[in-house]
């Protein structure tokens, strides 16, 4: 008996040791025919959705970018290719034109070439731009931003505020989107957009300066928006945007000692282009008002020469009155001070010429007028203003 519990004994002994080498080296032959469930996979995490760029390839979304804005407005921003045949000083001598020939002659030098820009405004083909970019100009082709080209026809001109429309044909035009430039508010992010020297089209940013620049030698009628986005020859009649891709302006004039960009550039807003180009298309030119004054920034000195009250600070004097002019039959006189036109109160010369440039041809306005020490109300019928012009306003 004691046998065989020795034989028992060793034999348990045996098949655990068997048992334990097993588990510890191929623990596998214990566990054949189990279902062991796999650990659950983390999902891969999701990546941003792609936008894809003009040409269709993706594109990394940046932050703070414009691009959406350049996107927008770009495609209606042209650029203006202009030639002009030269011109012999006595081209309009008829004895000139007898012996040379109706065209002048030539001059007998080489065709005159010049680049700029512009703005796709109607879908009908309506083009703006400045007018110092097409005057003078016998050829003006128009290249918008997809390759296409047309021979661009002149609507009309306004040199008093260097704006010019034209007009292509060509079928489904981009058309820039018309902004608000009265809410424009110094410091506001704008773009400026057009054909810098020729290179291709630009974009350029900044903010805008300032507001209401006038009294530059630039235009007869100065209003303009200042901005430090970079603008440079070629740039002019170009778009000065904001940053929903608006148009806000039309680029027209830098400040430059080197004939480059010095971050001051000067745009017609686009409130008063908007005017100047319905006129041009309705009638083929601007009609403004003129009464015939010409007026001085009011100081204390020459409201203490004319006799003015002391406190007199808005308004503008009157220097000088044509004769048989509208404010001359409405009994507006040297000395006096214009202080409202229309009910709109005058904090200056430029303003002044605004005021008075709006007023339609032919229909009665009051002007408050300050004479010495009486308040005037009197009524002026505006004529039209004369081309050539004439001193005064």
């Amino acid at each position: 008996m004691k046998r065989l519990w020795l034989v028992f004994a060793q034999t348990v002994t045996v098949l655990l040791a068997i048992y334990f080498v097993v588990l510890t080296l191929r623990p596998d032959w214990l566990q054949r025919g189990t279902v062991v469930a796999a650990p659950p996979t983390a999902p891969a995490p999701l990546a941003p959705p792609a936008r894809a760029d003009s040409a269709g390839a993706p594109a990394v979304a940046q932050p703070d970018s414009f691009s959406a804005a350049v996107r927008k407005a770009a495609p209606a921003v042209v650029s203006i290719d202009t030639s002009a045949a030269p011109r012999h000083p006595a081209q309009g001598d008829p004895w000139f034109q007898f012996f040379f020939g109706g065209d002048g002659g030539g001059g007998g030098g080489s065709v005159q070439s010049g680049l700029g820009s512009g703005v796709i405004v109607r879908a009908d083909g309506y083009v703006l731009t400045n007018n110092h970019v097409v005057e003078k100009a016998d050829q003006i082709e128009v290249v918008l931003t997809d390759g296409r080209r047309a021979q661009a026809q002149v609507i009309g001109t306004d040199p008093d505020s260097d704006l010019a429309v034209l007009k292509i044909a060509l079928p489904n035009l981009p058309v820039m989107t018309l902004g608000d430039s009265s809410q424009l508010q110094v410091g506001d992010r704008v773009l400026a957009i057009g054909n810098p020297f020729g290179v291709g089209q630009t974009v350029t940013s900044g903010i805008v300066s300032a507001l209401g620049r006038n009294q530059l030698g630039i235009n007869t009628f100065e209003n303009f928006i200042q901005t430090d986005a970079a603008i440079n020859p070629g740039n002019s009649g170009g778009a000065l945007i904001d940053a929903g891709g608006n148009l806000i302006g039309i680029n027209s004039a830098i400040y430059s000692r080197s004939g480059g960009s010095m971050g001051i550039g000067f745009a017609i807003p686009v409130a008063a282009a908007r005017q100047v180009m319905d006129s041009i298309i309705a009638q083929g030119r601007v009609v403004r008002g003129w009464i015939g004054v010409e007026s001085a920034e009011l100081t204390p000195e020459l409201a203490q020469t004319f006799g003015l009250p002391k406190d007199a600070r808005q308004g503008v004097i009157v220097t000088g009155v044509l004769a048989r002019a509208p404010a001359a039959q409405a009994g507006i006189r040297p000395g006096d001070v214009i202080a409202q036109v229309a009910g709109q109160p005058v904090r200056g010369v430029p303003e002044l010429l605004a005021r008075i440039a709006a007023l339609p041809p032919g229909q009665s306005v009051r002007f408050q007028v300050q004479r010495q020490q009486q308040t005037l109300q009197l009524d002026v019928t505006p004529a039209q203003r004369p081309k050539p012009r004439r001193d005064g306003y």
